[in-house]
């Protein structure tokens, strides 16, 4: 005989519902990850201990209503969250009984008041239930046809019950996912579950909605009620925040960051040359793409180069061209990075590396707007607007002259400073919502963060900035088995909940201003953290890429080439 306990469990472990489950003695034996985020308590802190350790509540302490009276339905709690916070919600619940009949125990489902979960007849219908919280649910056979359905799903799709019984999945949800030839579905058939996948139904008036994807195969100890059930297929109604601010695909809102927003408008119709300064991983050539996105110029074509990509042997001919025969395999006439940018941008990435001999060369375009291909005696014009960019202290790096002061000049005729993330807390929040947002309608899933998860998150330094930050997230999502991400589910540099508490500010709220040094006590020039940091950088991305070296290098945005050179001087 199947309970109607595991029924219901099944069902609200799909739809994420915050439900718990007792024993007979009253002690908690399931507690549901949405029941952990509402009240703070974590399943290990109270399974196997009495309800009132989860459940802090003077009703509680007065009696159980389940068990006295077999069942209850929208009673109204006041519960103590782990914080001390309070939180009123609305709580139904039913005891659940063997096969002779003798009460084995207890499931309650709680929820915030003016959202409440109301019981049918004395008896928790989970068709009823989830329709009744927006949940759109599947019961499908082993062909992947709709076999049951609660009659929110006839209202949504706007075709008739009769004709929805026996529909393939496909047709509703789309051949990426469930046709017959479908990964998505091939590992649901191994009984594997999948959440928080993104999909989309069509409504009668060809209109559709994205909803978040659960599925899983039923076990067979379970039949959900549909005896020829093998897969439940819940749907959850996108309903998260819409999209955060952004400026040219940045997203900020601290004031240092409005001010380059300012200035980046403000240099609309003029051609100075322009120093974009920061820290590795900032955006820099985000501010450089939108100089150009928001100039006279942006029909022109957008040319980068990374001059500490490129050996420097090889970086002149990549800048200016060569001529055939100038040097060995030379066999024709090539041009450069400079004409291809002709009419539009140049921007040169990290110009503090550039040798002193072609700083010299950069310098003389500067000037007269004119240069010649390697081995070549022509002189060339183009029309081209300079944008360069640096980590590097290019002041220092002057007084050390191993940049020309001529140079520096000649580049910094408008300097834009982007300063790292620890200087703009501000920005913390809305970064990580956008950037797993983009993460996850790049893979198909719908994530949320656990509240500790988003503590490690803030409360963390960003040596390597937003890039980091994107590349911890990607990492993140890769290896998240649910819907939700957790502590666990972040690279080990930065998911210590001990330490992420820490950080934090005592008392203070989720997304809340955490200050951190991102230099090392023991390292104060640096040296070390930095090489630490791109070690972790470098790690994290081939992680995230499976060890495909051409993703990873995709990813931190360097060549397959100088990447292997990394990873071989990092003995990784």
């Amino acid at each position: 005989m199947v309970r109607e306990g595991d029924t219901t469990s099944l069902l609200a472990d799909l739809a994420d519902l915050p439900y718990f489950r007792v024993d007979a003695d009253r002690n908690v034996v399931a507690l549901s990850p949405a029941m952990e985020r509402l009240t703070g308590f974590a399943a290990r802190d109270v399974l196997g201990r009495s309800c009132l350790t989860l459940n802090r509540c003077p009703e509680c302490l007065k009696g159980c209503g389940v068990f006295a009276d077999g069942s209850v339905q929208d009673v109204r709690l006041q519960l103590y969250r782990s914080d001390g916070t309070q939180v009123e919600v609305l709580k139904s619940g039913q005891v659940l009984r063997d096969e002779a009949g003798a009460v084995t125990g207890a499931i309650e489902f709680v929820r915030p008041s003016g959202t409440p979960i109301s019981a049918a007849a004395g008896a928790i219908d989970p068709f009823r239930l989830l329709g009744a919280l927006g949940r759109l649910l599947i019961v499908a056979d082993s062909d992947f046809r709709v076999a049951a359905f609660n009659p929110a799903l006839a209202e949504v799709v706007g075709i008739p019950t009769d004709r929805l019984q026996g529909t393939p999945l496909e047709e509703l949800l789309g051949t990426e996912l469930f046709g017959p030839a479908a990964s998505f579905r091939s590992a649901v058939a191994q009984g594997e579950r999948r959440e928080g996948w993104a999909a989309e139904i069509s409504g009668p008036d060809g209109t559709t909605r994205s909803v978040s994807l659960t599925v899983g195969a039923v076990p067979e100890t379970i039949s959900c009620g549909v005896p020829e059930g093998r897969y439940v297929v819940m749907m959850r109604p996108e309903t998260g925040p819409g999209p955060a601010p952004a400026f040219q695909g940045m997203v900020a809102r601290s004031p240092a960051m409005q001010r380059i927003f300012r200035l980046v408008e403000l240099l609309r119709e003029n051609d100075s040359t322009v120093l974009v300064t920061g820290e590795s991983g900032t955006g820099k050539e985000l501010v450089a793409r939108a100089l150009h996105d928001t100039s006279h110029r942006r029909s022109g074509p957008f040319v980068a180069v990374n001059c500490a990509a490129i050996p420097p042997e090889l970086l002149e001919s990549e800048l200016f061209g060569h001529v055939r025969g100038a040097f060995t395999g030379a066999v024709k006439d090539r041009a450069g990075r400079f004409e291809l940018a002709d009419g539009g941008t140049l921007f040169l990435d990290e110009i503090g590396d550039l040798a002193l001999t072609l700083q010299a060369k950069i310098l003389r375009f500067l000037q007269e707007r004119t240069f010649e291909r390697v081995g070549d005696s022509r002189t060339r014009t183009v029309d081209v607007r300079i944008i360069a960019a640096t980590h590097v202290n290019l002041v220092q790096a002057v007084s050390e002259r191993r940049f020309r002061e001529d140079l520096y000049y000649r580049l910094r005729v408008v300097p834009i400073h982007i300063p790292p993330i620890r200087e703009r807390r501000e920005d913390l929040e809305l970064l990580i919502r956008h950037l797993l947002g983009r993460i996850g309608r790049e893979r198909g899933r719908s994530l949320r963060l656990a509240p500790s998860a988003g503590r490690a998150l803030l409360g963390y330094g960003w040596p390597g900035n937003v890039r980091e930050l994107e590349n911890a997230l990607e990492y993140a999502t890769t290896v998240c088995q649910g819907q939700t991400i957790h502590v666990g589910d972040l690279p080990r540099e930065i998911g210590n909940e001990e330490q992420a508490d820490a950080r934090l500010p005592a008392g203070g709220p989720a997304f809340a201003q955490a200050t951190v040094r991102s230099v090392d006590e023991t390292d104060p020039d640096g040296a070390g953290s930095r090489r630490a940091f791109e070690v972790r950088r470098i790690r994290a991305a081939l992680e995230s890429a499976r060890y495909r070296r051409d993703e990873a290098a995709r990813i931190l945005g360097m060549s397959r080439t100088t990447l292997w050179r990394k990873m071989r001087e990092y003995g990784l």
